[in-house]
């Protein structure tokens, strides 16, 4: 039986590369261990109700401030992903069939957290025709008929072999948000994101906007891995032209040794300066500090990013 909590098993297209040092951590990228009610509370609900949740699993930094508030991001489609980026902890391999009750279990969680907007991603599925985009859309239709109120994000994988009826099927089931990232200068793709393909990804989220120009679009990356500020520039004047609403920056954290390195830690101010010119580019919404992650204070930006186009439409 695969133990994921044993390294070499969650990770087997890793476990013969050579290690990658992992720098001291400044300052102001330390966070303190999750503890409090509301943490266990989130947590007990999450594990009565059988669900993952890529707080745990991707590592985030800010899994004690969200579950102490409330706040999960639901991972569904299994545990283990088809694709081996080297930035990712979520575990590589084979996948076990989709659950077809997962929807509703979600759609449970989500009304018993009470939550106003709530964050769903999943991991890669290519070993399925659809990548899971029917899943993904049935999970959004039964927080909708739980929850009607409860504001709803979807960060999608890129359905890189699939037809374009995958990404249809996403956005006719109307999240709110669709969020789809980057995560890095296509200079880094071949290293960072192997499976992927940048301009495949780019071209997602602006078909998203073409079929429907009602939804806001999302996308993020991280920093640190070895790019350079011009190539974060020419990613934000990417995301622009395909119509990206809302951008995420945040500070790439090494999760093993045998991931990719930590070229160097990004200081505050350099955050402050992406975030002026993002600004200055025309997204409604951007967030850019080092802690920054794709559903970090997802509900309160979400009200902002709505705000922000009411503004902007007079």
């Amino acid at each position: 039986m695969r133990d994921l909590k044993i390294p070499d098993q969650r990770h087997p297209e890793k476990a013969h590369r050579p290690d990658n040092a992992q720098p001291k951590k400044p300052a102001w990228i330390r966070v303190k261990a999750p503890t409090g009610s509301g943490y266990k509370e989130t947590r007990d609900i999450l594990r009565e109700n059988k669900l993952v949740t890529v707080c745990e699993e991707a590592s985030c930094p800010n899994v004690g401030e969200c579950w102490n508030q409330g706040h999960a991001t639901m991972m569904i489609m299994g545990e283990i992903c088809t694709r081996g980026c080297t930035f990712c902890n979520i575990a590589t391999g084979k996948p076990d069939a989709l659950d077809a009750f997962e929807p509703g279990r979600v759609a449970h969680a989500v009304e018993t957290l009470g939550l106003n907007h709530v964050v769903i991603t999943s991991v890669d599925r290519d070993d399925l025709a659809d990548g899971g985009a029917e899943h993904i859309a049935q999970t959004i239709r039964a927080v909708r008929h739980r929850s009607p109120e409860t504001t709803i994000e979807v960060l999608t994988p890129d359905f890189l072999k699939c037809p374009v009826s995958a990404v249809e099927a996403v956005v006719e089931a109307r999240p709110d948000v669709f969020n789809h990232n980057l995560e890095t200068v296509p200079g880094l793709y071949p290293t960072v994101r192997p499976g992927a393909r940048y301009f495949h990804s780019l071209r997602l989220l602006q078909q998203v906007k073409e079929m429907d120009p009602t939804i806001f679009t999302k996308s993020g990356i991280m920093v640190g891995l070895g790019e350079e500020k011009q190539g974060v520039s020419q990613v934000m004047d990417d995301m622009r032209a395909a119509d990206v609403d809302f951008l995420t920056i945040g500070q790439y954290l090494q999760p093993t040794p045998k991931h990719h390195r930590v070229a160097r830690f990004v200081e505050p101010d350099e955050f402050k300066a992406y975030e002026k010119a993002a600004w200055g580019k025309g997204f409604l919404m951007v967030s850019a500090t080092p802690l920054t992650r794709s559903s970090y204070h997802a509900g309160d930006d979400f009200a902002r990013l709505r705000d922000a186009r009411a503004a902007k439409l007079g």
